[in-house]
């Protein structure tokens, strides 16, 4: 980390053990990404004079390059989270997958969908079954009559409005699964 780590007890005494469990918990963040600039965590009791039944909120906000990522755990519902190691075991859980998502985005492992691209039928040659899409970039692309999905090779037209999936075939780019 480029910045010490910042931890902040709300309503609580500050606790060499639980500084220690954050301590810890940070270093492994930085397995998943080295370049984390900065880190703030903030354990939080609720104030009152409970002495059954507190619930521990753990905030951790991390600086990245281009971004931010916050968790925050807080259940009123979760009575794990009396325990201050559990609702910190579960806030780095939330800010570790946070951080792997943004990881794989940066590194461009995220899938994307690509549109199909669309084109036109010029040429029909049905005797030899198949014919020829022209892309918007002026490009001809061969398709076979078995290539087409949702309407009868013979009932294409010239003209017709097509989208389909571009493949490299043995003699140049090809079209699979057109449909009108």
């Amino acid at each position: 980390m480029q910045l010490p780590l910042q931890i902040t007890f709300r309503h609580m005494d500050p606790s060499e053990a639980v500084e220690a469990r954050l301590h810890k918990e940070a270093e492994k963040l930085e397995r998943f990404y080295d370049h984390i600039m900065s880190c703030r965590i903030a354990v939080e009791a609720p104030h009152g004079h409970h002495h059954q039944g507190k619930l521990y909120k753990v905030r951790i906000d991390l600086t990245l390059p281009g971004a931010e990522l916050a968790a925050s755990r807080e259940q009123h519902d979760n009575h794990a989270h009396e325990d201050v190691y559990v609702a910190i075991r579960d806030a780095f859980d939330a800010i570790q997958r946070q951080l792997e998502d943004y990881v794989r985005r940066r590194r461009g492992h995220v899938k994307v969908h690509e549109l199909p691209a669309y084109g036109r039928v010029v040429q029909l040659y049905p005797a030899e079954d198949y014919g020829i899409i022209q892309a918007p970039d002026g490009r001809e692309i061969y398709f076979h009559r078995n290539s087409v999905l949702n309407v009868e090779f013979d009932k294409l037209e010239e003209g017709a409005k097509v989208r389909f999936v571009e493949e490299q075939g043995d003699q140049g780019p090809q079209a699979s699964a057109v449909q009108l």
